[in-house]
């Protein structure tokens, strides 16, 4: 009878600590992003990185590992705190990869940019009002930002690149993770501007679901111009429709098929 009680004990413990973990991982966001219940926040089994917000909170993420996988693919959401329709999408995504990683290690970080995300009202800059798609280290950063930033945007705040070259803990966090997880494909999900934008080396897809391939130029200090054009490492950028509303379920499962599909076909072919 004792050894039942303290088996009983054990597992009620287990679980009281299992939901305080999944708590910490979905209380702080998942209420604000459009089609996202709490089941699929829980179901993506976010885990802390150790790396935080300028605020302090954590940057979340996770791997999806198959036994022998021959790509890598890095998905990227809420970079820009205010489009909350592209966490939505990476958390199903996330939920897809799970169901059939197939021969894809994915990493998702979900929410690059949780001070933006839950400031109130949402904006695109973190909490240093640093536009993070402007504040990787693109050559000539300090001449070609400042010259952006100045005269095209007229100091708009909003795309304010910052100080310096990844001045940002959430730019930093990501930089990290392209040197350490070494991606073949990164997928960087925004809004609300309804395109497919790449840049890289290889064939970009030409759709994604209604979304169609138009490349919009190349930004000093963003992720597809220090990613795709100066380390040849694709970037695919997803610009959806809207930044309050995701695709209907059956659109965001055709995009993700599209994706699938063009990896097969431009990466894994090439191997």
């Amino acid at each position: 009878m004792r050894i039942l009680t303290l088996l009983v004990f054990f597992f009620a413990t287990y679980a009281i600590a299992d939901d305080a973990r999944k708590t910490g991982a979905c209380d702080q966001f998942y209420a604000r992003l459009p089609n996202v219940s709490r089941a699929l926040c829980d179901g993506a089994q976010l885990k802390p990185t150790g790396a935080r917000s300028v605020q302090g909170r954590p940057l979340l993420m996770r791997d999806i590992q198959p036994q022998a996988p021959k790509l890598r693919v890095l998905v990227v959401a809420a970079m820009h705190g205010d489009e909350f329709s592209s966490a939505a999408v990476a958390l199903h995504w996330l939920k897809w990869a799970q169901a059939a990683p197939e021969s894809t290690q994915w990493r998702f970080i979900p929410v690059l940019n949780p001070d933006g995300l839950l400031s109130s009202p949402a904006r695109r800059m973190n909490a240093n009002g640093v536009d993070l798609n402007r504040n990787f280290p693109t050559p000539n950063w300090q001449r070609e930002t400042k010259n952006y930033w100045e005269k095209l945007t007229r100091k708009d705040p909003r795309r304010w690149p910052g100080k310096a070259p990844l001045s940002e803990p959430e730019s930093r966090f990501l930089f990290d993770q392209m040197a350490s997880f070494k991606p073949d494909v990164i997928v960087s999900i925004h809004a609300p501007y309804g395109v497919l934008d790449f840049d890289g080396p290889v064939m970009p897809p030409a759709k994604l679901g209604r979304l169609y391939l138009d490349q919009i130029g190349v930004f000093p200090g963003s992720l597809g111009n220090f990613g795709g054009v100066q380390n040849a490492m694709p970037v695919v950028t997803v610009e959806l429709p809207s930044a309050l509303r995701t695709p209907t379920d059956a659109e965001m499962l055709k995009m993700w098929r599209d994706l699938r599909n063009w990896m097969n076909q431009t990466q894994l072919a090439s191997r």
